[in-house]
């Protein structure tokens, strides 16, 4: 198992990534999954904004793209890139009042899920996406 942390385009830097790792990890087991390769990019709002044309035909700006390389039938194990953009998770912290902190541990747990095979696409995935979004951002207090 191993998470990794990289950026693109930007400097961010992602704090307690021991922590998040092991936090990760947990959220993974209680969903029924092991961890195998799991990276996380962070980049600008320009860049994901190119992924989101490029790779989904989608021209607007969004927080996450997860790309997903899972074996979730056979080993159970959940693998792939996560990339985030930071400057629209600063954005949305704003917008729900939160710390910049707090949002990007949502979107975190959100890509990771995921690859987990939560969905979020019906107003029923979307609610039961948040819902674990909530139960797991308690796991890390």
């Amino acid at each position: 198992m191993k998470v990794g942390y990289h950026t693109d385009d930007c400097t961010y830097r992602l704090p307690e990534k021991r922590r998040t790792t092991a936090w990760l990890r947990d959220v993974a087991s209680a969903e029924g999954y092991t961890l195998d390769q799991v990276n996380y990019i962070f980049c600008s709002a320009r860049r994901l904004l190119e992924m989101n044309r490029q790779f989904l035909g989608h021209d607007y700006y969004t927080d996450v793209i997860t790309f997903d390389y899972s074996d979730r039938r056979g080993t159970r194990t959940v693998a792939g890139d996560i990339f985030i953009d930071v400057e629209t998770v600063a954005d949305n912290a704003r917008l729900y009042s939160a710390t910049r902190l707090d949002e990007m541990r949502r979107v975190v747990v959100h890509g990771l899920l995921h690859l987990c095979g939560q969905r979020d696409k019906t107003p029923r995935t979307n609610a039961q996406m948040h819902r674990k979004e909530d139960k797991y951002l308690k796991f890390w207090k």
